[in-house]
């Protein structure tokens, strides 16, 4: 029987920031500028960052001028955001429970962080109460389910003859991955002119860093699957790997692997 999406996410995450920040952290930071202008941050700007990880947004959304309020629901990455943020002010947070009062923030960024919680509907009502009238939300997701080259693992994993575990959760956001269906979700919560669109962007990385900090340091839902793997398989997995990477090769020995975004943008 699968666990609680929420406690899942807990457990995957609990001393995961450093391989994160390595790896798939790299990926997002494209998206960090654009989240922000969505967002509407500027000078003096009372900014909530939402799932902050490695603090990229916040450290971002401070250069701008902005005010800035943090939070995280694993304790590792707080203190990999405050390391990388001298005097930023990280709390520890589980959404969609918030530390702060209503009508606290002037805008809400949360940098694909939506699709790692169990109850998305509820998590953008608290993020709509933090805001002040007419405030500014922007939120970026993964396309779902994910493709190109950030589903290279899973592809190799599945290719390998690796079934889904039963005790492993999927994510509630696979219903929400798509302009329409995200638009949706956030009408439904109250916000107002909503606009949706997607972003892709290409990665270029060595492929073998891109298994290590994926795979092998279990970051993700997949990489927490390799990680059970016996070794045997997990050699199956890599050979899999190889072969499906070798597609996304450039001249130089590197990996250019596409990604496909989602990036909300709206109004309290």
């Amino acid at each position: 029987m699968a666990k609680d999406f929420d406690l899942f996410e807990r457990e995957l995450w609990a001393g995961r920031a450093s391989a994160y920040e390595r790896g798939f952290a790299q990926v997002t930071r494209y998206l960090v500028g654009p989240l922000l202008d969505a967002a509407g941050i500027a000078d003096g700007t009372r900014l909530l960052d939402v799932g902050t990880g490695p603090g990229l947004v916040s450290a971002a959304a401070l250069a701008r001028g902005a005010k800035v309020s943090a939070i995280d629901a694993d304790p590792d990455m707080i203190s990999t955001a405050q390391g990388n943020v001298p005097g930023l002010d990280a709390r520890l947070a589980v959404l969609p429970d918030l530390p702060f009062e209503d009508g606290t923030f002037d805008a809400v960024a949360g940098n694909f962080v939506i699709n790692n919680v169990g109850r998305p509907g509820a998590v953008l009502a608290a993020l709509r109460a933090a805001l002040r009238p007419a405030g500014r939300i922007a939120l970026s997701c993964w396309m779902m389910p994910v493709s190109g080259g950030l589903a290279v693992v899973a592809e190799a994993t599945e290719a390998a003859g690796v079934p889904w575990p039963d005790d492993v959760p999927r994510s509630p956001f696979l219903d929400h991955g798509e302009p329409v269906a995200f638009r949706r979700l956030m009408v439904e919560a109250g916000f107002a002119d909503v606009a949706v669109e997607e972003v892709t962007w290409e990665h270029v990385t060595d492929p073998e860093e891109w298994w290590e900090t994926g795979a092998l340091a279990r970051v993700g839902t997949t990489g927490f699957i390799v990680g059970r793997q016996d070794a045997a398989t997990v050699r199956r997995i890599k050979a899999e790997y190889d072969r499906i990477i070798a597609g996304y090769a450039t001249p130089d020995g590197k990996v250019a692997l596409p990604a496909h975004a989602l990036l909300a943008a709206a109004t309290r």
